[in-house]
């Protein structure tokens, strides 16, 4: 996945990415194709995105590629932090790499879309849930996209050593409803399947939210 939620700790998510290549972990990507493509089709190379629990994600490579000059990944795990700005080279300056775990994070600045690959549903309270979902409605400007996908409701039960809550796209707006009410809107979703490098399938959701003006 494009990095974690990291909702383990900041001990057990350093020792996850400490000495494992990132092309050996169940949630690499050498290619976040659908990802892109949820973020091109709503927001331009001038946008501020920021991917949430990115890590040693591909993702922001690829945003850079592509002309995004805006682009910011949050990880709690500094070490997968270090090991996307050591394979980018001299293109990390290029990116606002920020060391936080979500559920304490205060966003200095609003952004046009939030992206969260497999954060959210290591989240299995409803505090760190509620302070997750309190930072994605402060971080993005009225208007703005979320982008937030877990395991799907016939996906694993647990990732990493840690158990998940396993969504349905209804379950999840219902969710976002229920803890933040007022602050975001549904924009769509869907399923996918990732397949993970020594080949086992796991089932996913997406659900899309916009930014309401107030709440």
């Amino acid at each position: 996945m494009a990095g974690h939620g990291k909702t383990g700790g900041q001990t057990h998510w350093e020792d996850r990415y400490d000495g494992t290549r990132p092309e050996e972990l169940s949630w690499f990507e050498a290619r976040p194709d659908l990802s892109l493509d949820l973020i091109t089709d709503r927001v331009g190379p001038e946008a501020g995105v920021i991917d949430i629990g990115g890590g040693a994600s591909r993702l922001a490579d690829c945003l850079l590629a592509r002309g995004y000059v805006d682009v910011s990944v949050l990880d709690i795990s500094t070490t997968a932090l270090a090991k996307a700005q050591e394979r980018m080279g001299g293109q990390a300056a290029q990116v606002a790499w920020i060391a936080a775990d979500i559920t304490a994070w205060t966003p200095p600045r609003r952004y046009d879309l939030w992206h969260d690959r497999a954060v959210f549903h290591f989240l299995t309270d409803a505090g760190g849930q509620r302070a997750y979902l309190t930072a994605m409605a402060e971080a993005l400007r009225p208007g703005g996209h979320a982008i937030v996908m877990s395991f799907a409701e016939d996906g694993p039960e647990s990732c990493s050593g840690l158990p998940v809550r396993r969504y349905a796209p209804e379950e999840m707006a219902e969710t976002v409803a229920d803890l933040v009410p007022g602050a975001f809107r549904p924009d769509g979703a869907g399923r996918f399947t990732h397949v993970t490098p020594t080949g086992a399938e796991q089932r996913f959701q997406y659900s899309l939210f916009r930014r309401e003006p107030s709440g």
